[in-house]
């Protein structure tokens, strides 16, 4: 039973955990292409408050490197995609939120990345929060700056990420490991009190039987 127990506490922390994995986070976007490979811009904006209703259509807008004026690139909303500049023409793919206008996760993908990819490339949540009452229109923007290169480079802050990110996953996999060994415990201790309480109770309940007995036979004699 005991064991019966521990691996029931298991699957459900490992489902809690699984669930934890579905909530939204901001990560910024990697900013290093290389050349004629592709490469995810990411661009994601979550919601304060997620069990309010919304719904989100999204723009990008690019400004190649050493120019001043940004210029429309690509727009997604209830329609779908599309590709609104000539030299990303059949080079972009969505990458965020799918079926569904709630959309949290604009991530693109470039395919086949050329030098002409560098420059700045900004992101627009156009969101409306639906109240009980009201309808409230919300406008986030992000920022990435690319920079192409034609081979790739690992810089001390990626090695750095990669290695703290292990660390996290090694320490909450611990953390798991120990909530498990003193649920399991507390599980069996309040089982061996049970079983000791119910002992105590049948043997009372002999004991009141056998005084009974011992009565009534007095009361016979």
């Amino acid at each position: 039973m005991a064991l019966l127990r521990f691996l029931l506490f298991s699957f459900l922390c490992t489902l809690f955990v699984y669930q934890c994995h579905g909530a939204c986070a901001e990560v910024d976007s990697d900013t290093e292409a290389v050349a004629g490979k592709g490469f995810k811009l990411g661009c994601i904006s979550c919601k304060r408050r997620s069990e309010v209703r919304g719904e989100a259509s999204v723009e990008w807008y690019f400004r190649p490197k050493g120019e001043a004026d940004f210029f429309l690139m690509y727009t997604y909303n209830e329609d779908g995609p599309t590709i609104e500049s000539d030299q990303f023409e059949a080079r972009v793919d969505w990458n965020g939120s799918k079926r569904s206008r709630d959309i949290q996760d604009a991530s693109i993908y470039l395919l086949n990345v050329t030098f002409n990819d560098s420059g700045t490339y900004r992101c627009f949540f156009n969101r409306i929060l639906s109240y009980e009452n009201y309808e409230y229109n919300d406008v986030v923007s992000k920022v990435v700056h690319l920079s192409v290169v034609g081979k790739a480079t690992r810089g001390t802050a990626s090695i750095v990420s990669e290695v703290m990110m292990y660390v996290s996953i090694i320490g909450l996999q611990l953390w798991l490991l120990i909530e498990m060994i003193y649920c399991y415990r507390k599980i069996a201790a309040a089982g061996e009190e049970a079983l000791r309480e119910a002992a105590n109770a049948e043997y009372l309940a002999i004991a009141s039987e056998s005084k009974d007995n011992c009565a009534g036979v007095q009361v016979g004699e």
